[in-house]
């Protein structure tokens, strides 16, 4: 079965990619400060879903796809890529905001909430990236099934992803307070995020 150093090293690329800023923290954090945390944790049970949906494709045999069109995976990380140079470029921009800052955003039912939840993360490119590239790294065929390997790496992702997500979700509405206070650390914020996320962009075109 899978080793302790693998589920080690899962988990810890779960955590390093959770904490990058990327679609999901940007519409969870704005969410939660917007609509409240009920909202921002209604929001985050889609996001869950999400993963779920790639636990499931991953462990049928969807990296097994992309190895067979080559293409195909060329062109989901070219999409990827864009999208969160996009999101980059939004925050960067003159007038950009940061997630954590104060907007007035319209409210959402909660089956909305839900359904959105579930499209971002489902179009995140972050996490399609983790489920086609970086976690079938940590599965040895000759400890086992690759799905039942597959299965349990994707279960850790997706617990400390939402442990993670959770948190941001609590926590949201204090560091926007604590930022709004503080303009210059809002303006580091800003472009600290919308760097990172342009530094992303720019990798996974390249790799």
């Amino acid at each position: 079965m899978v080793t302790a150093a693998a589920m080690a090293g899962v988990a810890l690329v779960a955590l390093t990619m959770v904490l990058t800023p990327g679609p999901n923290m940007i519409y969870l954090a704005s969410r939660s400060i917007s609509q409240g945390r009920r909202a921002g944790m209604m929001s985050l049970g889609g996001v869950a879903v999400g993963f779920l949906a790639y636990l499931t494709a991953a462990s049928l045999g969807l990296t097994a796809v992309f190895f067979a069109v080559p293409a195909l995976f060329v062109v989901i990380k070219t999409a990827g890529a864009a999208y969160l140079g996009y999101l980059a470029w939004r925050m960067l921009r003159p007038g950009g905001r940061s997630a954590f800052e104060v907007s007035n955003l319209e409210r959402h039912s909660s089956f909305r909430l839900f359904g959105m939840g579930f499209v971002t993360n489902i179009l995140n490119p972050k996490i399609a990236l983790m489920y086609v590239a970086l976690i079938p790294q940590f599965v040895d065929p000759s400890r086992g099934p690759v799905w039942q390997q597959s299965l349990l790496l994707g279960t850790i992702q997706i617990l400390v992803a939402v442990a993670v997500n959770a948190m941001i979700v609590l926590a949201s509405s204090s560091i926007s307070s604590f930022l709004t206070r503080r303009p210059v650390w809002l303006s580091i914020q800003k472009w600290l995020a919308g760097g990172i996320l342009g530094v992303f962009a720019v990798r996974m075109a390249l790799d």
